[in-house]
């Protein structure tokens, strides 16, 4: 890491009177941050409006100011990030990844060498405007030299999967990494072995039946709990680690149905795994035991892992969770393609989705109760972008959209996904216009960047408390539904009652307006008022 200073400027004028090295490149000089003991401490005025709908179509709006106080543990901890579904195509490609990237490897490819990167990953790879020169233009600096957060070099791996398969040899079967590549980190991957996980063959297909050869024994769900805090506990004894990060990224399951009494609340959810209830899923009980020992856990499969019993029970232990579904590839072109349509006034009325992939992940979605997880997560993304627009979508012209989804499994392709959509939106005066995207993307080169951000953000937002300034009141962290990582999921999990926000600017400049607040800027400002005024 780069040298860094964050002085606080005390007073309008040049005098400083803070300083902080040793952290980033980035010299931020303002009056509303300061380093003390360890921690960065900041005041941010969050500026909002509240909004009353009158009658008649006439709004009544009102400014809103309320100043916070922010606090940042500057030291990050040693980290473990342990997957669940650590052999399939995600979890070996991401220990691949790390190794090449840790050791520097350089690799031959059909077009010659190329030297192990990050590209794909929004904290390794991109850059986020800091303000303007002094003649007015765009500044940029890297996202991770903003403020200190773990580099994936320094994470360390581990998991559990449902077959046995070392990582050396799970690489191999996933077809995804070039063979030079394959050959030169193979010897540090083939001494990783998943741990046994948890196989409920009613919410997976069965065609993943002959890969589970690793398994918790019995059939006990709250053992299966146990176990696995147990298996937390060991892994980060062992590597002397200071926190764990896990982060789901198996095979979708089917949805849970939500029955009252069973997992509607924590206390029945808890009853309800005690009782080996066969609506308690896999990655459910993987959450549990993360939420019950305050280890931040991440769905990033389709399905309702956290059924209202499990929220509440995160809400209860002031555990971080965060969901659903990794979002790579032609769902994240549909969050931005979607809204940019919706804000030129231009009306969607169809869009259809078709991809066809070969990986594993393809395999178990072809099972139909596994696809509807899948569909329901593609289906959503657009929710936020019609229910914005009350001129495109009412009750004379609809308020829904016609959205298809179809997803099929051709084991020829591998891993490279192809993704067909297309976009139908209204006109004026009646006309029509069609936008067709053809898409190939490399399925698990796409997601596994997703994973380093995920687990990355989730372990600084850990580092994290607030408090209302002057409130007197203690520190606390952020509400346990981390809904600043839906930059990177399809789904978006959000807080009880509040609607989630799927379009991927919105995402992205909510994240970077509150890592400006840390560091006492405020929010991102797009007025160019240096260009406009004389």
């Amino acid at each position: 890491m780069s040298p860094h200073l964050l002085q606080e400027q005390a007073s309008a004028s040049s005098e400083v009177s803070g300083v902080l090295s040793g952290y980033t490149s980035v010299h931020v000089f303002s009056n509303r941050a300061k380093v003390e003991d360890g921690y960065l401490t900041s005041v941010y005025s969050y500026e909002n409006a509240t909004v009353k709908r009158l009658a008649g179509g006439k709004y009544e709006v009102t400014p809103t100011t309320v100043d916070y106080q922010f606090k940042l543990d500057l030291n990050v901890p040693k980290t473990g990030l342990m997957l669940v579904g650590l052999g399939g195509n995600n979890g070996s490609t991401l220990a691949a990844t790390i190794f090449a990237n840790r050791l520097g490897i350089q690799f031959r490819t059909k077009d010659g060498p190329q030297n192990a990167n990050y590209y794909g990953s929004v904290t390794q790879s991109s850059t986020l405007k800091l303000g303007v020169d002094e003649n007015g233009n765009d500044v940029y600096a890297p996202f991770n030299e903003i403020l200190p957060m773990l580099h994936p070099n320094d994470i360390i791996i581990g998991g559990w999967d449902i077959n046995s398969s070392n990582l050396a040899d799970a690489m191999t079967r996933s077809k995804v990494l070039d063979f030079d590549l394959q050959r030169q980190v193979a010897k540090y991957m083939a001494n990783i072995n998943p741990l046994p996980s948890i196989y409920y063959p009613d919410f997976i297909a069965a065609n993943q039946s002959d890969r589970a050869d690793n398994l918790i024994e019995g059939d006990s769900k709250w053992d299966h709990v146990e176990r696995i805090r147990q298996d937390i506990q060991k892994f980060k004894t062992t590597n002397e680690l200071d926190k764990i990060i896990v982060i789901w990224t198996a095979n979708t399951e089917r949805y849970s149905h939500i029955i009252p009494g069973v997992n509607d609340t924590s206390e029945n959810l808890v009853k309800s795994i005690k009782s080996s209830h066969s609506e308690i899923a896999p990655s459910t009980i993987f959450a549990v035991a993360c939420i019950l020992d305050g280890v931040p856990f991440i769905n990033g499969s389709p399905q309702n892992t956290f059924v209202p019993g499990c929220i509440e029970l995160a809400e209860k232990k002031n555990s971080f969770i965060g969901g659903d579904d990794f979002k790579s590839g032609q769902t994240k072109i549909k969050s931005v393609l979607a809204q940019f349509l919706v804000d030129a006034g231009i009306r969607p009325v169809s869009i259809a989705s078709y991809n066809h992939l070969g990986n594993n992940d393809g395999f178990n979605l072809s099972a139909p109760q596994q696809f509807r997880s899948k569909e329901i997560s593609k289906k959503s993304v657009v929710d936020d972008m019609i229910s914005s627009n009350h001129i495109l979508y009412n009750d004379q012209k609809g308020k829904t959209i016609d959205h298809c989804i179809v997803i099929k499994y051709l084991p020829a392709v591998g891993d490279a996904k192809v993704a067909m959509d297309e976009y139908y939106s209204e006109l004026m005066l009646g006309g029509h216009n069609t936008i067709s995207i053809h898409n190939v993307c490399e399925d698990s080169l796409l997601a596994t960047p997703l994973i380093i951000d995920l687990a990355i953000i989730a372990e600084f937002f850990s580092r994290v408390t607030y408090k209302k300034q002057d409130s007197g009141d203690e520190f606390a962290q952020f509400y346990p539904v981390l809904s600043v990582l839906s930059y990177w999921l399809k789904a978006p999990l959000t807080r009880p009652g509040f609607e989630p926000v799927n379009g991927l600017n919105k995402q992205r400049t909510a994240l970077e307006n509150l890592l400006r607040a840390l560091v006492g800027l405020g929010p991102q400002n797009e007025l160019r008022l240096e260009e406009r005024l004389w």
